[in-house]
């Protein structure tokens, strides 16, 4: 019989943050928010300027076109448009999908597409189907902060490869897998954001692709291809894609998110033939078959608007927010802040100087009423102190500048205090956390 009093006993049981810990299963425990969601409470204030959700300015869309679109869309096709459909994607959709993809260069079969609910759920299954507990994915550092979530909710060991301003380093990719293969670690796939990248916003030069095709075929690993970006280049036309020169040895992740409305929730894998049959399967087995609806809606889109003038004009937009970000930050940032000069995407990366902390600041820059994204969040071993996301996607250009003001005010008063308190920090010359051979 326990001595301990049955009161306190029940105050015990009640105090337990959560009463289901030991019932879960272990992959569980890499869910863990994200640091993107956790700001989202406080960042959608209207008193707080949002440098941090990646968010698509879907107002620039043509509202009332889509609205008239969609309602005769259901009036039309109802019947179809809310039933259940094929787990693999609408047939028309995809062939619209390949028509998309071959302006990066990209010739493929529909048959190859799989239909997904964002690239997010794409992420998610080819990690399912090919991640066992302890294999080792590589990915950039920095790298997109959703990847690493998927990559950790199945237990797999995340090896980084350091990026400089030109993307991916060659040489770190093949010093890495070198270094794996000796001590006999299981490399199941490169994931890479090669266009554009989140959060850097650098993209992988023209050079650089061939020879990351060339260093993973010696090393018999996959490229996973992440492109959301890829058409909304801000300085000149779409790049060709790694997909376009390998077809065997990587698979591609597209999505409208970006280029449409990321509400839709449509995006897609392009794999091999065999690999495209398990994404199938495991794809009803998650969630059945994915929303009719949206993939109709896309369809129409695609088939009935001029969405690539719409692309121009989101480019056009982006352009003149990206330039603001930029201009501003020239103009207002401390000395010893360093920065990324996006040609495309929504994102330029931070790097703040020696002794000051992201995350750290981060409460401190919301009560000065700016938000943005503690680089931290962006490595899998929680590196990344040093560093920032800014998003100029979503602000309009008069909202960024007061950003970004408001911003180098935090920035100058962390700087006094480490100047009076002292402070340590390091980084690498390039601006990027390179982690060392043995972090994960």
């Amino acid at each position: 019989m326990t001595s301990e009093h049955p009161r306190r006993c029940l105050v015990n049981q009640h105090s337990r943050t959560d009463a289901y810990t030991d019932r879960y299963a272990a992959r569980a425990a890499g869910m863990v928010a994200s640091e993107i969601r956790a700001l989202f409470a406080v960042a959608s204030r209207p008193e707080v300027v949002s440098l941090a959700g990646g968010m698509p300015y879907v107002s620039a869309l043509p509202l009332d076109a889509v609205g008239e679109m969609v309602g005769e869309l259901v009036a039309r096709n109802g019947a179809e448009v809310l039933q259940y459909a094929s787990a693999q994607g609408d047939p028309l959709l995809r062939e619209r999908i390949c028509e998309v993809m071959s302006l990066e260069g990209i010739q493929a079969s529909a048959d190859d597409v799989v239909v997904t609910v964002g690239a997010q759920q794409a992420l998610d299954l080819i990690t399912r189907i090919f991640v066992d507990p302890g294999d080792v994915v590589l990915a950039e550092a920095p790298s997109y902060v959703g990847a690493l979530g998927t990559f950790a909710s199945y237990q797999a060991e995340v090896v980084h490869v350091p990026l400089d301003d030109g993307g991916l380093v060659p040489s770190a990719l093949r010093e890495t897998l070198e270094r794996l293969r000796r001590e006999g670690r299981r490399v199941k796939f490169l994931y890479t954001v090669p266009t554009f990248q989140n959060p850097a916003g650098v993209t992988l030069t023209t050079a650089r692709r061939a020879q990351i095709i060339e260093i993973c075929a010696e090393y018999d690993v996959l490229i996973i291809e992440d492109n959301p970006y890829g058409l909304l280049g801000l300085d000149g036309e779409p790049m060709r894609a790694l997909r376009a020169d390998d077809a065997e040895r990587v698979i591609y992740l597209g999505s409208f998110s970006k280029t449409i409305a990321s509400g839709l929730r449509v995006g897609w894998a392009l794999a091999p033939h065999a690999v495209r049959a398990k994404l199938v399967l495991a794809a009803e087995s998650a969630i059945l078959c994915h929303p009719s609806f949206s993939q109709f809606a896309v369809r129409e889109y695609l088939s009935t608007q001029p969405w690539q003038e719409q692309i121009k004009d989101f480019r056009e937009l982006y352009r003149e927010r990206r330039d603001t970000m930029l201009e501003a930050l020239d103009a207002m940032m401390p000395e010893g802040c360093t920065w990324t000069r996006p040609a495309g995407g929504f994102f330029v990366w931070l790097t703040l100087p020696e002794g000051l902390d992201s995350k750290a600041m981060a409460p401190r820059a919301i009560a000065d009423r700016v938000a943005y994204v503690p680089g931290t969040g962006f490595y899998a071993d929680g590196t990344g102190q040093r560093h920032m996301r800014l998003s100029y996607c979503y602000p309009e250009p008069n909202r960024i500048r007061e950003g970004v003001r408001r911003l180098a005010a935090v920035i100058e008063k962390e700087i006094q205090l480490r100047d009076t308190f002292g402070g340590v920090g390091s980084t690498s010359p390039t601006g990027f956390d390179t982690p060392g051979p043995g972090v994960v």
